[in-house]
């Protein structure tokens, strides 16, 4: 007979776990509001004989038919009230006499253990927040708030300030619990620390019989410090054990606790096993753990069938063991799914593989197609659970690794798809550069080099990094000479650096429309740059050029370098008219910079090109759209570097984006003008940085991006990694890009090429006829890759030192004359930034050359789906490989662990895992 009590709600009713799917009842009893306990038992009695009745098809009392045995709660709901109808009905009972009537008051439950001697939480409770303020301001934070007397573990939350612990006692005064009724009074308590652990036993005439002892597995993830992944059975013979199992035991004899199942939460402090709360009644989670808890103790028993005999058969109880055997005669645990990604599910392939696991058991989704998945922060984000069973530990391991490894790659979901953006780390992927009037940054890290918050560090201790700015004069007359650079930000700023150090005198043309907060834009190994002279451009080319000529004066310009992607069509035109080394504007090649005709130039020359449509409105490329297989790639035909560079995933999100290029502006400042739409390239990228001296072209450096899936993000930049110069793809990829090279006129200065290798072979994403960017961070670690030489000296070389340029190698060595890589920083957290102590510990590294970050304390960082988000950049290199790799372990350690920063923690849910209430649970 099921008994209800009163308030509870009529959903957890119908909350049958799939195992008790042909549960039924010989009568249901709800306890009214208005019944007393007597009310109740002769409602119980009186359905019991109408049943009987029914049975034997005559009237009849009670004794003719059915007896009523025991009393057991089946939830912690109802708890108190089969305390006092077992004892009211003279069946078996915990009673409900003096303090013990309130055993499922948590404050009660510490009282009374305190008062036996044992260690108990600091606490204290009331109606009204009056009556904890002085624990509050007296106790450190944090600190857990929680009802005295709810459904298990609901609305317990951890609290990080004082404000946050008032407004959460308010609210759990106003809502209802997760079994109906409400809470009347508040209990607060201190924050234990260490690791949690589960006790359940069976208790029959005050002898307590341990069923099984879990301990929870908790890490930090997504900025949440703890984040469950599941919980696993401890041998009872371990060292943990021997002092969790008298603890529990005292606990129970502290709380009277003589019959029935008991589910203990204890954690082991420093000062010993403390009690959490002690849940009067079975272990919950729908009995999904119970296959396994039967393995562990060989098949015989678990917490089910010893409750049932503890109430009902003392022979069946006295032959069950003191504790599960040791060690434990099976492998499981219960598995918690989290989730690194967010979104609106499709499907979830994840969960079918899940099932065809060998150690798979029981599978407890909380996402079903439609819903929407979240970041796990806590179990209410959790998106499911599983229990892995085997009697080989070695296959339960690897079924385990194999569930981390698909949460990992966010192979759980398919969600509903939207734009993804695919810009390359360019100078504004931490945030540097302009927005339009009236638009707003979408995160808080933005900064420019001027700002306090951008943070960069260059390493100062090792002296193999120095050099690269000694005076080398390349001519006798270079003191009387001026080179121009336009644009000279980011890499640009070093070249012309470079410059100087060889006794020239440079002239900065910036561009029509280029920000002045780009002008800014200066690396920090440059430190302050002082120009010559700095011009603006003019209305035509022959105004700019008059106004060289003026402020060069006596000086011979001598050069004319592109400093930025903003710069490249103003220093071919600027340096043809000059007279100087140039690539010209002949023809078609005055608009290589385009990528619609970078494209179309080596597509004309037979090499392999990307299929393509441009356009200045929608109906420019609608066709091609509705002919392509999406996804698609979307970009501006003239932006500076990748930025507006996305991936669409159907024909709504490719027509959005299009509209959208033509509002935002371009990171080196101006309006985009047309719009590429691209077949989407399958394959690794790589990037083949070139310096070329009339038409002899010379590979300086080859790099392969790091991308991989992270937090529901296809492709999120992990680094850049070099390229031997020797290897089988290296080869493909510089005579492809020495091909395109040609195809684009570009016979002199700096290269920057942007290949993928597909399956069919190399292929042209763009070539940004310019050097490298970001900041030249690259560059220490580019001259240690050589031996004392990077794409910043070469390019230099190539303009004004042609018996260096020539000398230089063709490739770089092979192999490389030293180990290192650019590390992208990736956030698994987002929060308000209160301290960054893995940026410090970073610069630490034996392998650190430079960190460059936008987040400061007081950032919001947010987590990285892509380079706008990215929150960080870090150059490691040594002579020693595995130095190296061992510094990019622990950089990806700290990101997993969130140990970059620290975040201000809001208050967070606790709710314990055996009160979750998985939905739509399946068997296989």
């Amino acid at each position: 007979m099921a008994i209800w009590t009163k308030g509870f709600s009529a959903e957890m009713k119908t909350h049958v776990p799939v195992s008790c799917r042909d549960l039924t009842y010989i009568a249901q009893v709800d306890d009214l509001p208005e019944w007393s306990l007597e009310d109740l038992a002769k409602a119980v009695k009186a359905a019991a004989a109408d049943h009987a009745a029914q049975k034997l098809g005559k009237r009849s009392i009670l004794g003719d038919y059915y007896t009523i045995v025991g009393c057991i709660a089946g939830g912690e709901a109802g708890v108190d009230m089969a305390d006092l109808l077992s004892e009211h009905l003279g069946v078996m009972s915990n009673g409900a006499q003096g303090d013990f009537a309130n055993r499922r008051d948590k404050k009660v439950q510490q009282d009374l253990v305190r008062d036996k001697g044992m260690r108990a939480v600091r606490q204290a409770c009331g109606e009204r927040f009056e009556d904890v303020v002085e624990f509050l301001k007296s106790e450190s934070f944090p600190v857990v708030l929680k009802p005295t007397d709810s459904a298990g573990s609901d609305g317990v939350k951890l609290c990080q300030t004082f404000e946050e612990a008032k407004e959460h006692f308010e609210h759990l005064l106003t809502v209802e619990a997760v079994n109906g009724g409400y809470n009347t009074e508040v209990l607060c308590q201190e924050f234990l620390r260490g690791k949690e652990y589960v006790v359940d036993c069976v208790s029959r005439n005050g002898v307590h019989k341990v069923m099984m002892v879990w301990v929870y597995d908790k890490r930090p993830r997504n900025g949440s410090e703890f984040v469950y992944f599941g919980f696993l059975p401890v041998d009872p013979q371990s060292e943990e054990a021997k002092m969790l199992i008298p603890y529990n035991k005292g606990v129970l004899d502290a709380l009277g606790m003589a019959h029935g199942p008991s589910h203990g939460e204890v954690i082991i402090t420093k000062d010993g096993p403390c009690l959490v709360e002690m849940n009067c009644r079975a272990h919950g989670a729908d009995g999904n753990w119970a296959p396994l808890a039967r393995a562990l103790t060989g098949g015989k028993y678990c917490q089910i069938e010893a409750s049932a005999a503890a109430y009902l058969d003392e022979e069946e109880f006295n032959n069950i063991p003191d504790a599960p055997p040791s060690p434990l005669q099976a492998h499981g645990q219960v598995v918690n799914f989290v989730s690194y990604s967010k979104g609106k599910v499709k499907s979830m392939p994840g969960f079918d593989v899940v099932k065809k696991l060998p150690s798979f058991v029981w599978l407890s989704p909380s996402a079903s197609v439609g819903s929407e998945v979240k970041y796990t922060i806590d179990l209410i984000t959790c998106p499911g659970s599983c229990v892995l069973m085997n009697d080989d530990g070695a296959v339960l391991e690897k079924d385990l690794e194999f569930i981390r490894y698909l949460e990992d790659i966010n192979g759980l979901f398919v969600y509903e798809t939207k734009g993804e953006s695919l810009a390359r780390p360019t100078a504004a992927t931490f945030g540097i550069g302009s927005l339009p009037a009236g638009k707003k940054a979408s995160h808080n890290r933005t900064a420019t080099v001027d700002r306090p918050n951008f943070l960069r560090i260059m390493s100062q201790d090792r002296p193999e990094l120095r050099g690269g700015l000694m005076k080398r004069f390349t001519t006798v007359d270079a003191s009387k000479e001026v080179v121009v650079v336009v644009d000279p930000y980011s890499t640009g700023c070093i070249i012309a650096k470079e410059v100087q150090s060889r006794g020239y005198k440079v002239i900065a043309l910036w561009t029509t429309g280029f920000s002045e907060e780009m002008k800014k834009h200066v690396p920090l190994s440059c430190g302050v740059m002082n120009y010559y002279e700095e011009v603006n451009e003019g209305d035509d080319v022959g105004e700019t050029t008059r106004e060289l000529y003026k402020v060069a004066g006596k000086l011979r310009i001598v050069a004319c370098i592109c400093g930025g992607e903003a710069g490249v069509d103003v220093a071919d035109l600027i340096s043809e008219r000059l007279m100087v080394r140039t690539n010209g504007t002949e023809g078609a090649f005055a608009f290589r910079r385009d990528k619609k005709v970078q494209q179309e130039l080596i597509k004309a020359d037979g090499i392999r090109s990307i299929r393509q449509a441009a356009g200045k409105q929608w109906s420019d490329v609608e066709s091609f759209l509705k002919s392509e297989t999406f996804p698609v790639v979307l970009k501006p035909t003239d932006s500076a570097g990748s930025d507006g560079v996305k991936l669409c995933h159907d024909i709504g999100e490719a027509k959005d984006h299009f509209h959208d290029l033509f509002e935002t502006e371009a990171v080196n400042g101006g309006f985009n003008t047309e719009v590429l739409c691209q077949e989407f390239l399958r394959g690794k990228e790589y990037v083949i940085d070139t310096v070329s001296r009339e038409g002899e072209h010379k590979t300086v450096a080859i790099w392969c991006y790091d991308k991989r899936p992270a937090n529901g993000a296809a492709f999120v930049y992990f680094g850049m990694v070099p390229v031997d110069s020797g290897s089988l793809e290296a080869k493909l990829l510089t005579n492809y890009t020495y091909r395109v090279l040609d195809a684009l006129g570009m016979k002199n200065g700096p290269g920057h090429c942007e290949v993928i290798l597909t399956a069919g072979g190399p292929c042209l994403v763009e070539m940004n006829c310019r050097a490298q960017g970001g900041d030249g961070t690259w560059r220490p670690l580019a001259r240690a890759l050589t031996g004392g030489y990077s794409q910043v000296e070469a390019s230099v070389d190539a303009y004004l030192d042609k018996k260096a340029f020539y000398s230089l190698p063709k490739i770089p060595p092979s192999p490389a004359k030293a180990f290192g890589q650019e590390v992208m920083l990736v956030s698994y957290a987002e929060g308000d930034v209160i301290g960054i102590p893995g940026y410090d510990d970073i610069k630490e590294f034996e392998s650190f050359v430079y960190l460059e970050t936008g987040v400061s304390v007081g950032s919001k960082v947010e987590h990285t789906v892509d380079l706008n988000t990215c929150v960080g950049s870090v150059i490691l290199m040594h002579n020693d490989e595995e130095v190296v790799k061992k510094d990019i372990a622990k950089i990806r350690e700290m990101e997993k662990n969130n140990k970059l920063f620290k975040l201000r923690q809001s208050s967070q849910m606790m709710r314990a895992v055996s009160t979750l209430n998985f939905h739509d649970l399946s068997l296989a």
